[in-house]
């Protein structure tokens, strides 16, 4: 079994995230990078993480989930990530787009790590 890197960007979904008063209020919009480390059996679709599931655990994660901080989601993320069979790291890339238009900036964005232990 070797290891290969997977990126899957653009992951989109809607929650209720922030740390201002009212903004778990409404659901807003979140984009989520993935930056992971895969354990790669045969070159079947078998052999590899299940992109599907990993996509849907993310969705999970912001849909379901109620975070102050991004930081905190993008270790959430990451956690549930690496949890996935043959992911062994995970790095979440976290976007919070509505929140740059208050800053005057071109974006928001928090990162985080979780290897599997053991």
């Amino acid at each position: 079994m070797s290891r290969a890197r997977l990126f899957l960007s653009g992951i989109r979904a809607d929650g209720r995230h922030g740390a201002r008063t009212g903004e778990k209020d409404t659901p807003q919009p979140f984009v989520v990078d993935l930056d992971l480390e895969v354990e790669v059996g045969e070159d079947r679709i078998e052999g590899t993480a299940d992109y599907r599931g990993i996509v849907e655990a993310v969705r999970e994660v912001v849909e379901r989930g109620s975070f102050d901080l991004i930081e905190s989601m993008a270790e959430a993320i990451a956690a549930r990530v690496v949890s996935i069979d043959r992911v062994a790291s995970a790095t979440a890339v976290v976007h919070k787009p509505h929140a740059a238009g208050r800053l005057e900036i071109d974006g928001v964005a928090a990162a985080a790590t979780v290897a599997r232990s053991g």
